[in-house]
């Protein structure tokens, strides 16, 4: 491989928390059943480079200090920062006047068609949920302008494909395709398929491609964010086998990372799985003790928001196994401040006999 395509080919830097704050403007806009599944995709992502950091900060400029920067981007086109800035800042208004939407439409348009293959083409405020209003019929035909003049190019293929990543995953799938075929030993391929694979509901072709992604992982802490998920994906995909394998490996991975982000969620996940495991072998004494270590997580930036999933709670409740998840419940409303209310009307539901409906955390 030539040079120029390695520097193309150049990976990001690693995840980081406010990488998932971003992340999460952009899901927001998504319908509840579909935020889960956007989040696992989310962290196929690399973590966030300077510029998407300074296009998230950005939303807290004023319009005169918006104005300066445009004209400083006169004097200067090819500042990626500046322009990260204000496409920052236009995404984030909620006034989404027409001469808003037109400044952010100028901006996002340009990086696509003079930096594809940049940071800042992959960054979550050039993904649809800001431009379907604005021009995504306009940015999808750019991004597959920009595909076909540089077929070599897998990091454009990459950024254009995670345009596609939730509205049109079919185009997606593609193009990931395409970039994994032209950079082979790039773990970031696989990876990514693998989450769109899982959002499109495949997941047997989600395991074999995150499987195939952490064999090329170098990374201890890009295999400890890999690992966390598969152990959920391997049991989707109902091979129990591997989803406990990985769970009990993304608890023995966890303590190395008790800063991480990702640190709450591995604790959370792997004994959820661990215990519908237990479950589904009749073991109900295992699966109650991995609830309630479910429940003993400090959080993450996902459950504080979206708050904790509630399938083995519900499975217990089946059981009439009600003192267990009242406990569980309790323990989740550490971390999970927003959602209080709900955890104190579940109660009331648990405690009268009932299984409440738990919606979308059924999903989380």
């Amino acid at each position: 491989m030539s040079d120029a395509s390695s520097q193309n080919n150049e990976r990001p830097k690693p995840h980081n928390a406010l990488r998932i704050s971003i992340i999460s403007a952009v899901i927001l806009f998504l319908p509840l059943p579909a935020q889960a599944a956007a989040w696992e995709a989310a962290c196929s992502l690399k973590g966030l480079t300077k510029l998407a950091t300074e296009a998230i900060e950005a939303r807290d400029l004023n319009e005169a200090e918006a104005e300066k920067l445009e004209e400083q981007l006169n004097l200067d086109p090819n500042n990626l920062s500046i322009r990260a800035r204000l496409l920052g800042f236009y995404s984030s208004k909620s006034d989404q006047t027409k001469e808003v939407q037109n400044s952010y439409k100028k901006h996002a348009l340009w990086v696509i068609e003079n930096k594809p293959d940049s940071e800042l083409a992959a960054s979550p405020c050039l993904l649809p949920a800001f431009n379907y209003a604005v021009a995504y019929s306009e940015f999808k035909e750019l991004w597959l302008k920009q595909v076909s003049k540089d077929p070599n190019n897998s990091r454009t293929i990459g950024n254009a494909a995670r345009y596609f990543n939730l509205g049109e995953p079919n185009v997606a799938t593609e193009l990931f395709e395409k970039a994994q075929l032209l950079d082979t030993r790039n773990p970031e391929w696989p990876r990514s398929l693998g989450m769109l694979y899982d959002i499109m509901g495949k997941p047997q072709k989600s395991l074999e491609q995150m499987e195939r992604s952490l064999s090329l992982e170098s990374s201890e802490e890009e295999k400890f964010y890999m690992i966390t998920s598969l152990a959920k994906i391997a049991y989707k995909a109902n091979d129990r086998g591997k989803a406990e394998k990985y769970a009990k490996e993304s608890l023995l991975m966890a303590p190395k990372f008790p800063k991480n982000w990702n640190y709450g969620n591995a604790i959370h996940r792997a004994n959820l799985v661990l215990g519908r495991i237990a479950l589904s072998k009749g073991d109900i004494e295992a699966a109650k003790n991995h609830l309630i270590e479910a429940g003993k997580t400090p959080g993450s930036p996902q459950l504080n928001s979206y708050g904790p999933n509630m399938t083995l709670a519900k499975e217990l409740l089946e059981k009439n196994e009600r003192q267990v998840v009242l406990d569980y419940f309790e323990l989740c409303g550490k971390f999970w401040k927003f959602g209080d209310e709900k955890l104190k009307k579940w109660s009331e539901l648990v405690k009268n006999g009932q299984v409440p409906d738990f919606g979308a955390n059924l999903l989380y």
